[in-house]
């Protein structure tokens, strides 16, 4: 059973709070945070990150970056990262997690766009892809449960 999901990207303050915020929203009985392999360590979500979650009813304003290490790794049941290069250095550096380490979008054949210092534009793609993946893993965590 998945009871908690990490969610994984490069500074913490864009996709994975946005994904952990979609993720809460959709599955409120999983634990669910977000870490980043060169976090920003103590900043908070990029302001189109909160406008775009906001648009979908979903605060993450409150968010503060933090960077990943081996208590996140321990405790987690799923971890999803952005990309299949952050999802090999994540398991480079915790070779225990293999297996329970995936690209969230790895059905579509994707890795998750970097929407920092970008427009809009490239926030809302990232967002879609996010989303995109996503679908796939609350389907199958659904289907796990019951």
């Amino acid at each position: 059973m998945i009871d908690s999901v990490l969610f994984v990207c490069e500074g913490n303050i864009c996709r994975s709070p946005m994904a952990e915020g979609l993720l809460a929203k959709r599955l409120p009985g999983v634990s669910v945070i977000s870490a980043g392999l060169g976090a920003l360590v103590g900043r908070g979500p990029d302001p189109l990150a909160i406008e775009l979650m906001s648009e979908r009813k979903i605060d993450i304003a409150g968010h503060t970056a933090v960077g990943l290490n081996l208590q996140h790794m321990r405790c987690a049941s799923l971890v999803l990262a952005m990309t299949a290069a952050q999802r090999r250095q994540i398991e480079a550096a915790y070779p225990f997690s293999k297996g329970k380490v995936y690209r969230i979008a790895e059905r579509a054949g994707i890795d998750v766009v970097d929407p920092y210092r970008k427009e809009r534009a490239v926030f809302e793609k990232t967002l879609a892809q996010i989303e995109q993946g996503l679908e796939w893993w609350i389907d199958a965590m659904i289907r796990l449960t019951n």
